[in-house]
């Protein structure tokens, strides 16, 4: 039955969507609570130089991917600490500089045939058994990171300096925060491709906000909004021929506005 379910391209589809959507929300969270959608944009433009990274070292694409993530954050710590330039304007140097980049190498490669138009914006239909490993492996990994290091990236997140007077190892939590959204970048470009990877991760979680009481509950409603968006883009995908990855946050985005309509208000 398993089997029969995974040789069906939608059933595949559907099961890494929710894979990603697993780990997008409480991911997500973070971006919000430390506003940081713009470094998330960086990271995920930075994935365009991974996959070319990856042909020129042989390695697998998710972990080419991951490498230049983290290559990138590297990169911004080194660069803000000269404070010569203002943060945002090192990010939006970084994200689009690393995005030419990658579309430059990638066109001096003639024998490495890539859909660019599935990289920048998912190619979910085309899941493969393989990406569904590579998916839950890295959900699997997010999710024990998360469960592990909750309280610290919480406390560090609420009051930063008083986290580190409580002893808590802000520095080495921020690099393990950047190691996860550099594993679910790596992992969800199939679903909606580089560009709007961070749609995903920003607007289930605003959603969930304006309706949670607690952390907690804003993670747990993040990941059902999460499910949502993917559900439902599949379904609109499919009954009218639309881009899968582009209607999942159409859909997404569509929750966003019915929470906001009824009233849900801003709370955790």
């Amino acid at each position: 039955m398993i089997d029969v379910i995974l040789d069906d391209f939608f059933w595949r589809a559907l099961i890494g969507g929710l894979g990603v959507a697993l780990v997008a929300g409480p991911l997500g969270c973070f971006v919000v609570w430390r506003r940081l959608a713009y470094f998330g944009d960086t990271l995920a433009h930075s994935a365009l130089l991974g996959i070319a990274l990856s042909f020129v070292i042989q390695v697998p694409i998710n972990v080419g991917v991951i490498i230049t993530c983290l290559g990138l954050a590297l990169a911004l710590v080194l660069f803000s600490r000269s404070k010569t330039l203002a943060t945002d304007t090192l990010l939006g140097i970084l994200a689009h500089s690393a995005l030419a980049i990658g579309l430059v190498t990638l066109s001096f490669m003639p024998s490495v045939r890539m859909d660019l138009t599935g990289l920048l914006f998912g190619d979910l239909l085309a899941m493969s058994r393989s990406d569904l490993w590579w998916i839950y492996g890295g959900a699997a990994t997010i999710l024990c990171l998360l469960a592990l290091l909750w309280r610290g990236l919480l406390m560090s997140t609420i009051h930063e300096e008083l986290a580190r007077v409580e002893g808590v190892p802000v520095e080495r939590l921020r690099l393990a925060l950047i190691l996860m959204f550099a594993i679910v970048i790596a992992v969800a470009m199939k679903i909606v491709g580089v560009l709007l990877i961070t749609a995903l991760l920003i607007i289930p979680a605003a959603t969930a906000r304006r309706l949670a009481r607690t952390p907690e509950q804003m993670v747990a409603m993040a990941m059902l909004f999460g499910f949502v968006a993917v559900t439902g883009g599949l379904a609109l995908s499919w009954e009218l021929d639309t881009p899968a990855g582009p209607s999942v946050v159409v859909t997404a985005f569509s929750c966003f506005l019915l929470i906001s309509a009824v009233g849900g208000k801003q709370r955790a």
